[in-house]
């Protein structure tokens, strides 16, 4: 199942261009057709990046193993989000997935060495194999924390399996949505691990402490309807194409307001965590101070007076 769409350059040698509607995309990184695009120059075998007016996808795109979560996936994450984020022309992100699942989660077996400390000098002592056991998992904390950190909405539209890893990814998106099919895990406990790429720290906010704690400890798996019940997804689409095009959809209503407006709103939210109402009230006080008087606020001003949408700018 391949769900991308619109027209792809190569970044990589050798790859041709994919046109709508192709069944027999290869794997591999496409960049949208936007000359001296930051974006074209970023490459990985294991996601897809693309771009449609305002809106990036980033497809987790290794079909052939259940998209799980191995080395060059937390390698090429955050220089994917670098991109999105040196790209002006973006406004909202969708993270999404080619083949039936969104992800399994950690690949295990390539994994496994870097993990549990097994690479690195020689030296064999519990001490050294626990201090690089750490570096590694720091590491990939801090590739997920990337997608929370992406200055513009992110969006996750889920199918199939979201496990273990795939659960801490989405926790670090704005908004999640899912297909029927969906199915979700946060399965580390069945594995003799500790969820420690975020799940434990993000979910509270979104789900509430006894419903995180329910799914941590008993590695258990939830539907799509449940998911929806507890607040993980704010919506159920029909199948996987059709989430995909809702999160698009989204996006594109998203990429539709000023981003300045946007971006400064997702940053008020992101300020006010941890923090007191009056604490919150402050900040954004001072932001739109700063804020307020933008080539956005007049347009949005003289739309709403000539009855037509805002043609925003940023600026």
């Amino acid at each position: 199942m391949d769900l991308r769409g619109g027209i792809r350059v190569p970044v990589r040698p050798a790859l041709t261009c994919t046109l709508p509607g192709s069944q027999d995309l290869p794997v591999g990184t496409y960049a949208s057709a936007m000359p001296g695009s930051t974006i074209n120059s970023f490459a990985s075998d294991v996601l897809t990046l693309e771009i449609d007016g305002h809106v990036a996808t980033l497809w987790l795109d290794r079909p052939e193993k259940r998209n799980a979560m191995g080395p060059d996936f937390w390698d090429d994450l955050p220089v994917a989000m670098a991109a999105i984020a040196a790209e002006p022309s973006v406004r909202a992100v969708v993270i999404a997935a080619t083949g039936p699942h969104f992800s399994v989660g950690l690949d295990l077996v390539a994994m496994a060495g870097p993990v549990m400390g097994g690479h690195g000098a020689g030296t064999s002592s519990p001490a050294a194999r626990a201090w690089r056991s750490r570096a590694q998992i720091v590491r990939m904390q801090a590739s997920v924390t990337a997608v929370a950190d992406c200055k513009v909405p992110v969006i996750a539209a889920v199918q199939g399996y979201c496990i273990g890893g795939g659960v801490d990814l989405i926790a670090a998106c704005d908004i999640r949505l899912a297909s029927a099919d969906a199915s979700f895990s946060i399965r580390e406990a069945k594995v003799a691990i500790v969820a420690d790429i975020g799940s434990l720290q993000r979910l509270p906010a979104i789900i509430g402490q006894g419903h995180l704690a329910e799914l941590a400890y008993t590695g258990k798996d939830i539907d799509a309807e449940r998911a929806a019940t507890i607040g993980l997804v704010n919506s159920v689409s029909a199948d996987p194409g059709a989430v995909v095009a809702d999160a698009r959809a989204m996006a594109a209503e998203i990429a539709g307001n000023s981003p300045m407006a946007v971006q400064g709103t997702k940053a008020v939210l992101v300020a006010g965590e941890g923090r007191t109402v009056a604490e919150g009230l402050d900040y954004v006080a001072t932001w739109n101070a700063a804020f307020l008087p933008s080539d956005d606020l007049t347009e949005a001003m003289t739309a709403f007076m000539e009855k037509r949408p805002g043609n925003f700018t940023g600026g």
